[in-house]
Formats: structure tokens, C-alpha cells, sequence
């Protein structure tokens, strides 16, 4: 599985039980991203991408039923359960500090950092994505 998510500068993934951010041009990256594999996430992720993007698959247990080489977009649950499961964790930074109540649990450096680079969001001036591979 490859895991998606995004934090702020503290590893916080959720501020007040919601979403940090949303941000039209990194949902663009990641449909981009996982063209022509399966994308899956909670239903709550799902409200945020558009009703007509392909390939995504909701399921409340989504990262029990993903397979070896799908996506998972991961923002309001923790992640650590299935570290043993990720081949690749992609995270997108917001460069910022938020309130956090929801961190980023997994210890990634048991991981290496293999890329990295920013881009402009939509919500955001600078958004980093970093890939870790074990």
C-alpha cells in the first residue's frame, strides 16, 4: 500500500476533529499521482474531491481492504495500525504550525526519504511532498 496524507510542521493531521486544509491544486497532484490505480479513503475524505474523479474507492475500513499497490488517503484516522502494510508514504507539508488534536504516528525514521519538492497550492503558497520508501 502507499500511503497519502498531509500534515503541518508538528506532524498534525487534524485540527478541532477537521481537516487542516483543503487545497484544489494537491487533490489535482494526487488524482495525477494514482492515475490508473485504485485510490481509497474514508467518506469523509471523499467529500473533498470532485463526484467525478475515477478510481477512487470509499470504504469506512479502507486501508484493511487495499491491496499491495493501491493508494490510500489517510487524514482523520491514524495510519500506524497498517505501517507494516506501506511500501511508500507520501507526505504533503503545509509548511505550517496548526492547533492539532490528530498526529502523524508512524516513526519515519525507520524510512528514507528518496524525494522531495515543492510546489504552489491553491490554499497555499508552498506545499512540500515527500516520498519515503523503506
Amino acid at each position: 500500500m502507499i500511503l497519502i496524507t498531509c500534515v503541518d510542521d508538528k506532524m498534525g493531521m487534524l485540527f478541532n476533529k477537521r481537516r487542516q486544509s483543503m487545497d484544489s491544486v494537491l487533490r489535482e497532484r494526487v488524482l495525477k499521482m494514482c492515475a490508473g490505480k485504485k485510490l481509497w479513503m474514508n467518506e469523509y475524505s471523499r467529500k473533498q474531491f470532485d463526484a467525478a474523479a475515477e478510481g477512487i474507492s470509499v470504504d469506512e475500513d479502507f486501508m484493511a481492504k487495499a491491496g499491495e499497490d493501491d493508494y490510500c488517503f489517510v487524514e482523520n484516522i491514524s495510519p500506524k495500525a497498517y505501517e507494516g502494510q506501506f511500501k511508500q508514504i507520501v507526505l504533503y507539508k503545509w509548511n505550517r504550525v496548526y492547533p492539532a488534536d490528530l498526529y502523524f504516528d508512524i516513526d519515519l525514521t525507520n524510512w528514507r526519504l528518496a524525494q522531495s519538492s515543492d510546489f504552489a497550492g491553491s490554499s497555499h503558497d508552498k506545499i512540500t511532498e515527500e516520498i519515503y520508501v523503506k
